[in-house]
């Protein structure tokens, strides 16, 4: 069965996103013909127009694999009959602090119908321990009439896309695997070796999906100690970059996360809750490391407009009226993704206390999603020089930063990228 799957086989890929799109994209040039499924019609129509929605998948790249015949995108469900391969990344995001796994749900319903005997059906959305095996078999089991590691295979391989990583890609970031058996691990190894470089086989598929919530949770948890010094490191006479610097050049021992003016994209805002929520259902007790990560990353924005209110208030300005210019919307720098991006808390935070709100962002187009009251500005020595202040969140290549040196009548750097008289370090 796993030599098979090493020839090019009929691939869906459900969800087109950040993550489903570089791997339908892959799929297709590695030589599988890939149906690339999606509930959102304008997005598959934009993919037909080989039209470029994700920092990692230029146009070109959707263009060869569709030129080619390879690559499908659709909205049709229909089309996902005969599949031999099937990987599900579609959104789980969390309502109301719970879990929602309906997309997840959705997918398995849709494919159900077209399962047949022999194929091969992988999630790959970040979710807690359980999910594959509690949630999605079933269901498949249930709408299908065919048994898990009998009739078919079933396994979960997490995700480990980094948008506008040029280091790091889908092809050479090892990728783990795993299989509610081991013909259904053999046969998923199979598969993902196709595609990258280094497969990592793991038995027991909750191993692995905890390793995906584990991987985001260190993340999360060394971001907020860092987050938390900082918002202290002043009142101690200290400067928490400089530390850090320090701090880095031990060749063990120490990892260099730094300060920010919060954490977004669906991993750090997300995943660790999926896990402390798993915990405190299943074991009734908390994991309180994690939820004190959370609260303290979640109140990033807020420090940041006390930091911006109390250098106004220096200046003998109030925050109602005072025209403040942001550099950056997307939580990441070089893309143009705004997923819980705390850029967006900050500006609400300080229009409801009256401030004229300017955003200079090339990454992201307009609208901001901001009530209107935010409006789409040039990174300019005019505007910075009409600016009250300006509050680096996102250090795009792009910003030409010498500039904001130069105009800026004070600005607030929550990325320790500007220098002068006239900076203030987060």
């Amino acid at each position: 069965m796993a030599d098979a799957i090493l020839r090019p086989r009929r691939t869906v890929i459900l969800g087109q996103g950040y993550v489903g799109l570089p791997l339908a994209i892959q799929a297709a040039r590695v030589g599988h013909r890939v149906v690339g499924f999606d509930t959102d019609v304008r997005r598959v129509k934009r993919l037909q127009a080989a039209e470029p929605l994700s920092p990692d998948v230029p146009a070109d790249q959707i263009t060869a694999v569709l030129t080619s015949g390879r690559y499908t995108p659709t909205a049709c469900p229909g089309d996902l009959a005969g599949f031999d391969v099937a990987v599900i990344a579609v959104p789980t995001p969390l309502r109301d602090g719970v879990p929602d796994l309906s997309a997840v749900e959705h997918a398995g319903q849709i494919l159900a119908p077209h399962m047949r005997p022999g194929c091969i059906i992988v999630l790959e959305s970040t979710t807690y321990p359980g999910t594959t095996e509690d949630v999605l078999k079933p269901l498949l089991e249930a709408a299908s009439g065919l048994t898990a590691g009998t009739d078919f295979h079933l396994g979960y391989s997490p995700e480990r896309i980094d948008p506008g990583n040029r280091t790091w890609t889908l092809q050479n970031t090892p990728k783990i695997v795993s299989g509610i058996n081991t013909a259904s691990l053999e046969a998923i190894s199979a598969f993902y070796t196709s595609l990258v470089d280094t497969v990592v086989e793991v038995a027991s598929i909750r191993d692995a999906e905890l390793a995906k919530v584990l991987e985001n949770t260190f993340r999360q948890v060394n971001i907020a100690l860092v987050n938390e010094v900082a918002t202290y490191a002043r009142q101690l006479g200290t400067d928490i970059w400089a530390a850090l610097d320090a701090a880095a050049t031990k060749p063990f021992g120490f990892m260099r996360f730094t300060p920010g003016p919060g954490v977004g994209g669906h991993c750090l805002p997300i995943d660790p809750t999926y896990l402390s929520w798993k915990v405190r259902r299943q074991t009734g007790s908390a994991l309180r490391l994690v939820e004190m990560a959370d609260e303290i990353n979640t109140s990033m924005p807020a420090h940041v407009v006390q930091r911006l209110t109390e250098a106004l208030n220096r200046r003998g300005l109030p925050v109602k009226g005072s025209r403040i210019l942001l550099l950056g919307l997307a939580y990441k720098a070089n893309t143009g993704d705004t997923r819980h991006s705390p850029a967006f808390t900050i500006a609400r935070l300080l229009i409801a206390q009256g401030a004229q709100i300017q955003v200079v962002d090339p990454h992201v187009e307009e609208p901001f999603d901001l009530d209107a009251h935010a409006h789409h500005a040039h990174l300019t020595a005019a505007n910075l020089a009409a600016s009250d202040a300006v509050v680096l969140l996102t250090d795009h290549d792009a910003f030409d930063l010498q500039l904001v040196e130069r105009h800026a009548a004070h600005a607030l750097d929550c990325r320790a990228r500007l220098s002068g008289a006239n900076i203030e370090r987060l």
